[in-house]
């Protein structure tokens, strides 16, 4: 008895001494297991951390990126070809001829949302230099800021705030193959300065203009489109102030007038009378559907002798074209134009030009014209025109 107590003892002794080890063995795995969880976890605590940071530093970059989009340098141009077969009825001279008249070059920068920069580079009738018929102009360069919703400012060289065609001249934007003679002859389009300009959006619809800038500079013949300086060295004795009120508050409608003075057009030219200059001139434009008329007036007035006795001293012209667009290819129009730049004489120097033809659009920006010519008058010619223009 005694004897299978002592063996039940033993057992009973091993088999807690085997529990113990086994238990010693499992909480050794457990810690171990435990151990290797803390290290997993740590592991993508860390990870976590990278990936945030990543996250901010892209954040970063995107918000930088967006950032620099808003400063965007941009290219554009426009440029026109024309075929002129005009006969002149009183001196013989006819003109018949091809004339890749402008190629033009647009380069804007965008350097935040209120300040921009734009410039226009123009080359005339293909070649320039000496004993060549064309030129290379720069007809704008400026800079142009947004003081806030009601007030932007130019500073630069800009065209000038006058008439339909002067600011607004791409092929497609208008009928014609040639530029009117009116805003030609009398404004003189296309007629840039250098100087400052301040626009304000008084009301919607409602804006006004003021610029300071370089003037015209005419010698003894009192020659408005002569007097253009282009601002090569120009003179400026005498400045020009001009002043324009538009209106666009009714849909289709667009008004406009613009008064400018500069009190010596020939800015001390030796030899030549002081002659102080008012520009007076307004338009209206209507549209209703597919019908737009246009219509626009413009007058000088110069004080001086010797401007008088040559009949300079007034310079007048006007306008009527009327179109129809039929659909977003084909559009037709007629236009009436009269103006005499020796308007302050007796004589008939008239000059009345009546223009009828048609417009098709191959592409929105694309264009191909033609149209017959009647010129009388002061002048006696007629005959018909052809171009392709694009604007991009």
């Amino acid at each position: 008895m005694m004897m299978k107590k002592t063996l039940l003892a033993t057992a009973l002794i091993s088999m807690f001494a085997a529990q113990g080890a086994y238990a010693s063995d499992e909480t050794a795995e457990l810690r171990k297991i435990i151990e290797q969880q803390q290290k997993v976890l740590q592991d993508l605590e860390r990870r976590l951390d990278e990936t945030e940071k990543r996250v901010e530093k892209t954040a970063d970059v995107v918000e930088e990126s967006a950032s620099e989009s808003k400063s965007a340098t941009t290219i554009g141009g426009y440029g026109e070809l024309h075929y002129n077969n005009i006969t002149n009825n009183k001196t013989g001279k006819d003109k018949k001829e091809f004339d890749f008249h402008r190629f033009v070059l647009f380069v804007g920068h965008e350097f935040n949302d209120s300040t921009r920069f734009f410039s226009e580079l123009e080359v005339e009738h293909s070649i320039s230099g000496e004993g060549q018929n064309g030129e290379v102009e720069l007809e704008q360069a400026y800079i142009e800021h947004d003081f806030n919703d009601m007030f932007t400012g130019k500073a630069g060289l800009f065209l000038m705030p006058v008439g339909i065609i002067n600011e607004t001249h791409e092929p497609p934007a208008f009928y014609g193959v040639e530029r009117n003679p009116v805003e030609k002859n009398i404004l003189p389009a296309t007629w840039w300065e250098a100087g400052l300009n301040l626009n304000i959006q008084a009301a919607p619809g409602l804006a006004f203009d003021g610029a300071v800038t370089s003037g015209l500079y005419v010698d003894e013949s009192y020659s408005i489109r002569g007097g253009r300086q282009k601002v090569s060295k120009a003179k400026a004795e005498d400045l020009a102030y001009t002043a324009r009120i538009k209106y666009t508050a009714v849909p289709g409608l667009e008004l406009a007038a613009t008064a400018q003075y500069q009190s010596d057009l020939t800015q001390g030219r030796a030899g030549v009378e002081t002659a102080s200059a008012t520009l007076l001139t307004a338009h209206a434009i209507y549209t209703i559907k597919g019908f737009t008329v246009k219509a626009l007036y413009a007058q000088w007035d110069i004080d001086g002798q010797e401007a008088e006795t040559l009949g300079r001293d007034d310079q007048n012209g006007y306008y009527i074209e009327p179109s129809y667009r039929f659909n977003e290819s084909f559009g037709v129009f007629a236009r009436y134009n009269e103006y005499d730049n020796n308007a302050g004489n007796s004589d008939d120097t008239k000059v009345e030009q009546t223009n009828v033809g048609i417009n098709y659009w191959l592409h929105e920006n694309v264009v191909f014209k033609a149209d017959y010519e009647k010129v009388g008058g002061a002048k006696d010619a007629d005959g018909f025109n052809l171009g392709v223009g694009y604007q991009f």
